[in-house]
């Protein structure tokens, strides 16, 4: 799918709705949309975008989806919000205080939804959000309410710190984790 860059524009600041339920055994949760995401209306639609290949790759999915069937999720215990609602063509134009705001409204949503697991996919996103300079990747400390953290890798294209195979073992452990006491709903 190909758009052009006025098309790309005008879609910044653009909302994208979650894909949610309430008992989600994890809610991922992105920095923000991106342009091509806010123009579809689809999460990590960008197709450089490692998110969807990640979570078959971990196994929490049964086959590779594309993010026009992100709402299949919900089926599969899984749901997909983001720290800042704001769509922008990079992450880095979003301000201290928009994370501050969206780790906010975001405590606010998983106080609503009750995920057993909130994983951030951008571990730099998590630290500014909550406030918790030092996060490393992996389950937090933080809680909110009953629901544990992970802080994820971001699984942008742009992220090479992180090949799609040591990703996958990432997203793996949270999977292990998120349905230890069951099997995938």
């Amino acid at each position: 799918m190909r758009f052009t860059p006025e098309e790309l524009e005008a879609a910044r600041g653009r909302l994208v709705p979650d894909v949610v339920a309430s008992g989600l055994h994890v809610l991922f949760c992105g920095i923000n949309p991106g342009l091509m995401t806010a123009v579809t209306g689809h999460h990590f639609a960008r197709p450089g975008n490692r998110f969807w290949p990640v979570l078959h790759a971990a196994g929490f999915t049964p086959r590779r989806f594309r993010p026009e069937e992100q709402e299949e999720l919900p089926a599969h215990g899984l749901g997909i919000t983001n720290v800042v609602a704001r769509a922008t063509a990079r992450a880095d134009e979003l301000t201290a205080a928009e994370y501050r705001e969206g780790g906010r409204l975001l405590a606010e949503k998983v106080a609503r939804l009750r995920p057993r697991w909130l994983a951030v996919a951008g571990v730099t996103a998590y630290r500014v959000a909550f406030d918790d300079k030092h996060a490393v990747i992996g389950p937090q400390e933080r809680t909110l309410g009953d629901t544990r953290i992970w802080a994820l890798p971001n699984p942008s294209g742009l992220n090479a710190h992180w090949t799609l195979p040591t990703m996958a073992e990432e997203y793996g452990r949270l999977r292990a984790a998120a349905f230890a006491e069951g099997e995938p709903a």
